[in-house]
């Protein structure tokens, strides 16, 4: 009896030695951002606490250096805050505002958002963003309702090669946001798979995203002429 129970006993334990390793490796990563996170890196922006509406967050914009590139040509670029964590598929999740901060053209809308699967000190990845003053929210004129959610995929893929390419706008979609507003987005991303959720609503859904999954960094995202806030950013690798 004694010999067929320790087997199982050593059995049980090496089952649930796998099990708290699996579990570790699936556990999220959570950022108050109240600072900017230890070991993270600054790619053409300024990242600063800051309280605003309620939350504190870390405000991140275009540094002065970044502002003087070619207004039009600089668009759909590495301009975020990179956090170190690997990521290829999973959710991840943040509380965002974006804002105009009178530094961007006419045409600005506020943009801001995540960027996943960040490689090779930012020369690849893929983003989803907010044009918030493209919100319903915001009644804008057509075509603009149908474009507050962006995707696009660095360097090969940007917004405008997108929409001319596919006309039918299947990267981009309409959403009920609005600027300077607090917002909850989270992306939940698989392979090629990406859905896009707006305080808990799935507003965008893709099935045929441009970059070949790999292992990167996450990235909070800003364009040009954008104050753009992130709180509670939340990282859950599957």
């Amino acid at each position: 009896m004694k010999r067929a129970f320790l087997p199982m006993s050593l059995a049980v334990a090496t089952a649930l030695a796998i099990a708290t390793v699996w579990s570790r490796a699936q556990a999220p990563s959570a950022y108050n951002l109240h600072e900017v996170p230890a070991g993270a890196t600054l790619h053409k922006v300024t990242a600063a606490p800051a309280k605003y509406k309620g939350r504190t967050a870390l405000r991140v914009e275009f540094t002065e250096e970044a502002n003087k590139g070619q207004p039009g040509l600089d668009v759909d670029m590495p301009t975020f805050v990179v956090i170190p964590t690997k990521f290829k598929n999973g959710t991840i999740e943040v509380e965002i505002l974006g804002r105009l901060n009178g530094k961007g053209l006419p045409d600005a809308r506020a943009f801001v958002g995540l960027a996943y699967r960040i490689l090779d000190a930012g020369t690849r990845f893929e983003s989803a963003y907010l044009r918030p003053l493209n919100g319903r929210k915001t009644s804008p004129p057509p075509p603009r309702d149908k474009r507050a959610i962006q995707y696009f995929a660095y360097p090969d893929w940007k917004f405008d090669r997108l929409r001319k390419e596919y006309p039918d706008g299947r990267y981009e979609s309409g959403a009920d946001i609005a600027d300077d507003e607090w917002t909850t987005l989270k992306l939940d991303i698989d392979g090629e798979h990406v859905r896009v959720s707006i305080n808990g609503k799935e507003e965008f859904a893709l099935t045929d995203t441009k970059a070949a999954p790999e292992t990167g960094s996450v990235g909070l995202w800003v364009g040009r002429g954008t104050e753009g806030y992130f709180a509670n950013l939340r990282i859950t690798p599957r």
